[in-house]
């Protein structure tokens, strides 16, 4: 088949990155694909990490930036994050990362507000009751899930 591809097609072949595999061992452009008899486009792992990564840099708490900044900072790339992966299959991989993202904002500000214990408290009724989605909506920032 390689032979074939460099031959007849004049193709380059990377050999690296081809493999014959069933589509949920592979992933492609950052998707990959549900097994099961009706396969769904989902998010690769890699790329969900990335993701993270890439937020958790934006919500560190030691930036010395203001909520409102750190919000439009982070609004920016989830835009352009949510135009490319927005189209998985996958929903409540999306809403569980928005979930992430607004308990990640709730533990800045409880930071930014010098208590203690910042991240197992943003996950608490109270202070999701105090500040909610809609708060986090009004700073701009897009949801990933519309559900």
């Amino acid at each position: 088949m390689t032979r074939f591809i460099r031959q007849r097609l004049k193709l380059k072949v990377n050999e690296a990155k081809s493999a014959v595999a069933r589509p949920q061992e592979r992933k492609f452009l950052g998707f990959s694909f549900t097994g099961g008899a009706e396969p769904k486009r989902r998010i690769a792992p890699k790329a969900l990490l990335r993701c993270k990564q890439r937020v958790r840099e934006l919500t560190r708490r030691t930036r010395g930036i203001s909520l409102e900044q750190m919000a439009k900072e982070l609004a920016s790339y989830l835009r352009s994050w949510k135009s490319y992966f927005g189209y998985c299959q996958t929903p409540s991989v999306l809403h569980g990362l928005d979930q992430w993202i607004r308990r990640r904002l709730r533990s800045v500000i409880w930071k930014q507000r010098k208590r203690r214990a910042s991240w197992r408290l943003a996950n608490s009724p109270v202070l999701s009751a105090a500040f909610p989605v809609a708060y986090f909506d009004a700073l701009g920032l897009p949801r990933l899930f519309e559900g």
